[in-house]
């Protein structure tokens, strides 16, 4: 006898029926609770886990079904595969150069297969990070590809950080469309690792070419970067390139609540923004200096957007070397004195089995041995992440 049969029996209900204002009143009295309960018996619920059990496998069978069906009526790139979008927990990263902008990502580095956009106003060291992105990529043995719209790169400064010129892609693209069907054609080799573009704000579209500064369009740079990006994120789909847009921020007017005021926004439209994985503002703070001399500069990297790790509005502060790059020996001491990896006794730094008797003698040890201090990156990054 099933489970309904008697719910049946013992719970009869007497149904009265009863005439008021021309509507009929149904009520159900003589629930009997007890003998509802003793009718729960084990073999009821082992019967409903059998019928679950039995829409699981029809449920299977319609995915497995409906998923061969697509696999007939589409290509391989649009087949559903759980393993597959599970397959890899962390994403594959390249290193910033710097360990604390590295730490405040959350994943270790900038992610491949993505689109960065590094921003800020000028002389905030833009194209010194995207140099470093290069010099990272490079220790790995990748190929690295610089799009210079700007004509601006100095190949002698490029050498100082520590990038492999020889080893390097550089093109002038002469005009936007060519360089964005550029970036296309490199993404869709999958031998590129990283691909830099400096600047946004130097895109000029063809038409402004031809027909000297007067394009019949408005917006044009906007609309041309909306488009070419739509194909660019679906090549990148299929690669595991990096591909770093630097650009600039402007001033536009903005009314709030009837007061004028001033937004920052960056160049080349929303499409950019809305596109990118990962989005660096750089801002400068102050000077580095020793005694008189001007050194360097102090700059804050702040994490606007980054859609692989909760780490949005993060900060690292880091300072520049005019000439050199990142003074990546401080922080290399300070996490790795931090971590027991160097040793510190009051001022004096053990590093290596040498002493040093001041934080500048250690700095300096470690930025004239460059393998000292890869060593202690790599285990420190095993530490992090």
């Amino acid at each position: 006898m099933s489970f309904f049969t008697r719910l049946h029996l013992f719970a009869r209900p007497l149904l009265f029926y009863s005439q008021n204002e021309g509507r009929e009143i149904m009520t159900r009295i003589g629930m009997n609770a007890c003998s509802l309960s003793s009718a729960a018996e084990a073999s009821d619920l082992e019967c409903d886990e059998t019928h679950d059990d039995v829409k699981a496998a029809e449920k299977s069978n319609a995915l497995c079904l409906a998923v061969s069906q697509l696999a007939s009526e589409f290509s391989n790139e649009s087949m559903l595969s759980l393993q597959k979008f599970f397959g890899v927990r962390r994403a594959h990263v390249i290193s910033t150069g710097s360990l604390k902008l590295d730490l405040a990502l959350g994943i270790g580095g900038l992610p491949k297969g993505r689109i960065v956009e590094i921003y800020g106003r000028e002389a905030a060291g833009k194209t010194t990070l995207a140099l470093h992105i290069i010099k990272e990529a490079q220790k790995l043995g990748g190929y690295c590809a610089y799009l210079d719209v700007e004509n601006a790169l100095d190949s002698s400064l490029m050498e100082s950080i520590g990038v492999n010129t020889e080893n390097l892609l550089i093109s002038h693209p002469d005009c936007a469309e060519n360089l964005l069907s550029m970036v296309d054609t490199l993404t869709k080799s999958g031998a590129v690792d990283v691909i830099v573009i400096d600047s946004v704000a130097a895109l000029i579209p063809k038409c402004e070419l031809d027909q000297l500064g007067v394009c019949p369009k408005r917006d044009l740079q906007s609309q041309m970067m909306t488009k070419a990006l739509r194909k660019i994120h679906y090549s990148l789909s299929h690669s595991q390139t990096l591909i770093v847009f630097i650009n600039q921020v402007r001033f536009s007017p903005k009314s709030v609540n009837g007061c004028g005021s001033m937004e920052e926004v960056t160049c080349g439209g929303n499409a950019l923004r809305f596109y990118a994985a990962v989005r660096l503002r750089l801002s400068r703070m102050g000077l580095i200096k020793t005694e008189d001399k001007v050194e360097g500069v102090m700059i804050c990297v702040q994490v606007a957007k980054n859609k692989l790790a909760p780490a949005a509005m993060k900060k690292a502060e880091l300072g520049i070397k005019f000439g050199k790059g990142f003074c990546h020996e401080s922080e290399i001491l300070d996490f790795a004195c931090e971590h027991g990896i160097i040793v510190k006794d009051e001022e004096s730094y053990f590093i290596e089995g040498e002493s040093f008797n001041s934080r500048e003698a250690a700095e300096l040890f470690l930025a004239k041995n460059d393998t000292v201090c890869d060593k202690l990156i790599m285990d420190m990054r095993r530490f992090y992440f």
